[in-house]
């Protein structure tokens, strides 16, 4: 069945399957997690997978350093509670992206429209091609394990957003917890919704954290990344 998180059922599954568990206690167990038990499990998942993650970005790394430039590049993006961090990504575009993206929209109405609604475009000029595979497969992310180590990421929550994009943004989920390499929105609409949608999805999380659902969501975003659906 299709995880949807927008008729309102998946709470109320979700609490479900908490009440069945022996002699668990709701309220007090999902505030541990939360507080606790969260951090602890993003740390423990990060460093398990730590040999084959690393090998990953390692090989990938080589291959996009192929055309001299730096092979990975930071951002700045908003945290929790409203704290900028620096965000780890591989570098999947050509050098001079910015000046190429202004360019561009400037003189593609359509894609200006695209790009104000959603803030990515599905034909970005500015993507190398070894890029492309990269984000279909979602390999460009795996840097941001580090920031999920430092703690200004979890490995599911709100996909952080760029600092000039608060503006567009309008709700308090997102400011409650640490950006996620994954959450709801990859593992739903994805490239498919508006960027102002994605509070739904933020807002929802963080009524739903919990071990269970954060295990549901990385389930998931395995069967995402098969598909490719990533640009």
């Amino acid at each position: 069945m299709p995880f949807d998180i927008n008729d309102g059922e998946y709470d109320a599954k979700l609490a479900s399957h908490l009440r069945a568990l022996p002699g668990h206690r709701i309220t007090q167990n999902l505030q541990f997690y939360r507080t606790i038990g969260k951090r602890v499990a993003d740390i423990s998942l990060v460093l398990l997978t730590l040999p084959i993650s690393l090998t990953l970005i390692l090989v990938a790394a080589l291959l996009v350093a192929l055309d001299g430039g730096n092979p990975f590049y930071t951002q700045r993006r908003i945290g929790q509670g409203g704290r900028e961090f620096r965000m780890l990504k591989l570098r999947t575009m050509v050098p001079d992206a910015c000046a190429k993206l202004d360019r561009y929209l400037a003189a593609n109405p359509e894609a200006k429209a695209e790009w104000q609604a959603t803030q990515k475009l599905k034909n970005d000029p500015r993507i190398t091609p070894l890029g492309r595979i990269l984000r279909k497969c979602s390999l460009d992310e795996l840097p941001q394990l580090l920031n999920v180590l430092f703690g200004t990421m979890s490995l599911v929550g709100p996909r952080p957003m760029m600092v000039a994009q608060q503006d567009m943004y309008h709700g308090r989920g997102y400011y409650a917890l640490r950006p996620g390499l994954t959450g709801f929105w990859q593992i739903t609409d994805r490239n498919e919704c508006d960027f102002r949608d994605r509070v739904q999805y933020d807002d929802a999380y963080n009524r739903s954290v919990s071990f269970t659902t954060d295990m549901i969501v990385i389930l998931r975003t395995f069967k995402v990344v098969l598909r490719g659906t990533g640009y």
